[in-house]
């Protein structure tokens, strides 16, 4: 393993960004390598066949062309649909994002968990485990969304979220029956936390938010403990597909180079 060796960020667009940067904070020399599947994007939207079969084979490349020391598949949806697949066909450690409905059901007090997702992701038997095992005296709404998916592309790429469209998105939990009484939101999409701040003016006085970047972080730092780093990192920033609106998207975020796969 060099000192140059990167950690892989893998997401379908760039909402494993809010994984990348609690990473940052805990390891400030770490170079990374963010690779967003533009070309597949989104994937909430894709069916499991198509997510089960393309993920494996884009991080099987990527592994190929920059030698990571560790692959952390930054996407809820890829993660519960082919990170077993993932973990068989690559020959590094892997780290997958999964519902944080563990620490949810730590932290509510009416016991009543909204689970806001893709729809890919909120109808995975993965969420029906994960509420069995942590939440099972708790009643677990899920609402999945696309549209707050493109949202926070948008959002990266300079344009202010529209409130109105996001208190339709946060309604598809809150008007469900028993949504009223919803005290924590797992925002079980990479890219939603990228919204939070504007989510959270818009949900009754209370209600709180988890995710699970931080926790994240905290086994990327494990997994790498007594490892070295370069005295200077360069990120780079990989698309499946590199056109106008990534070239758009890329020249609002900080990496040293942006390449095409």
């Amino acid at each position: 393993m060099t000192d140059n060796a990167p950690i892989l960020f893998f997401d379908s667009g760039v909402g494993g960004l809010s994984v990348v940067a609690p990473t940052r904070v805990l390891l400030p020399q770490a170079p990374i390598v963010y690779a967003a599947d533009s070309a597949g994007f989104p994937y909430g939207t894709r069916s499991e066949a198509e997510i089960a079969a393309r993920v494996p084979a884009l991080l099987g490349r990527l592994v190929e062309r920059y030698r990571p020391r560790l692959v952390v598949i930054a996407c809820n949806t890829a993660s519960t649909i082919a990170l077993a697949a993932v973990r068989a066909a690559l020959d590094v450690a892997v780290v997958g994002t999964v519902p944080a409905i563990k620490p949810a059901a730590a932290m509510s007090r009416s016991r009543v968990i909204g689970v806001l997702g893709t729809a890919a992701t909120v109808r995975q038997p993965y969420v029906d485990d994960l509420t069995a095992r942590f939440a099972s005296d708790c009643t677990v709404l899920r609402y999945g969304s696309a549209a707050l998916v493109e949202i926070a592309e948008a959002k990266l790429a300079g344009a202010a979220p529209d409130p109105a469209a996001l208190a339709r998105e946060l309604d598809g939990l809150f008007a469900q029956p028993g949504g009223a009484k919803i005290d924590v939101i797992v925002n079980a999409c990479t890219h939603f936390p990228l919204l939070e701040p504007e989510m959270a003016a818009l949900v009754p006085a209370g209600v709180r938010f988890v995710d699970g970047g931080p926790g994240i972080a905290r086994r990327i730092v494990h997994l790498t403990d007594g490892q070295t780093w370069p005295a200077r990192a360069e990120d780079v920033l990989v698309f499946t597909r590199l056109g106008e609106a990534e070239r758009r998207l890329a020249t609002a975020l900080d990496f040293a180079r942006v390449e095409a796969l």
